[in-house]
């Protein structure tokens, strides 16, 4: 993660000046101003009305500079945290749906790390609104979610397409209508099949965003829900959920979405 650009933002907005800023942050005063152009145009916004005898913010700047205190702040913190042993040398920041991390960010995850050891890695809970700001911002190198970002600065893949089965606490075949069905909100392109196959106008026994909080609550009180079958698996296995014989199978996408120029430094990204 470099925030080298945000760290430069708030000196110059301290002394005033891109001079004194250069003498506080040890660089030279092009350096300065190459970082504040690649800021702004990041943001697609005029922070600073830059003049010979100084530098004022604009209203883009004062609105920006709230947020660019608390990335910096928070970087700091990370990096206090991660107390980077011996070894470690960079921190790659990842902005994750919570929906998607058991099954599948988080192996990835452990894998980058037994594959890299030099890099430390911190996760950060985001949805798509969250995690545009923050890579746009610098905050962050990378985001996965179910859509994909897109801007100048930013490219995606698509990461993984999952199955979704349909499981019971009990074994069973499938029916028109389970009175105990959980229903988990995977997103429009979900919503429409799932409308598609069960058109009948039931409201489901409880709804969830995160399918970790649907598995729990069938594991608890009964019922059934459809579920990523990576995560769905150990269950099966064990005998403490059952396949709903005949039910559809939906998919969902995954997509990775990171900045350009972490992809320079975190090679896996593309």
């Amino acid at each position: 993660m470099n925030i080298s650009a945000i760290q430069t933002f708030l000196a110059v907005t301290q002394t005033g000046n891109l001079n004194r800023a250069a003498e506080q942050l040890n660089v030279t005063q092009s350096a300065i101003t190459s970082r504040l152009n690649a800021l702004e145009q990041s943001l697609g916004a005029k922070l600073l009305n830059r003049a010979r005898s100084g530098a004022t913010l604009t209203k883009a700047g004062y609105a920006f500079l709230d947020q660019a205190e608390l990335i910096v702040t928070t970087w700091a913190n990370a990096r206090s945290q991660a107390s980077l042993p011996k070894g470690v040398t960079r921190v790659f920041s990842l902005v994750c749906d919570p929906s998607l991390w058991s099954g599948l960010a988080a192996p990835w995850v452990a894998d980058l790390r037994k594959q890299h050891a030099e890099t430390a890695s911190e996760i950060w809970s985001g949805a798509a609104s969250d995690a545009q700001r923050w890579l746009q911002s610098g905050m962050s190198d990378a985001a996965l979610l179910t859509e994909p970002l897109t801007g100048a600065d930013l490219a995606h893949r698509l990461f993984a397409q999952e199955n979704l089965v349909q499981v019971s606490s009990i074994p069973r075949a499938v029916q028109d209508w389970d009175p105990a069905y959980v229903f988990v909100n995977y997103g429009p392109a979900f919503r429409a099949q799932h409308t598609a196959t069960w058109p009948r106008d039931d409201t489901a026994a409880a709804s969830y965003s995160n399918p970790d909080w649907a598995l729990a609550h069938v594991l608890d009180h009964g019922g059934s829900a459809y579920l990523p079958e990576a995560l769905a698996h150990p269950y099966l296995t064990e005998g403490l959920l059952h396949r709903v014989t005949g039910a559809p199978r939906f998919q969902r996408q995954s997509y990775l979405s990171w900045r350009k120029a972490s992809a320079d430094i975190f090679g896996w990204l593309g």
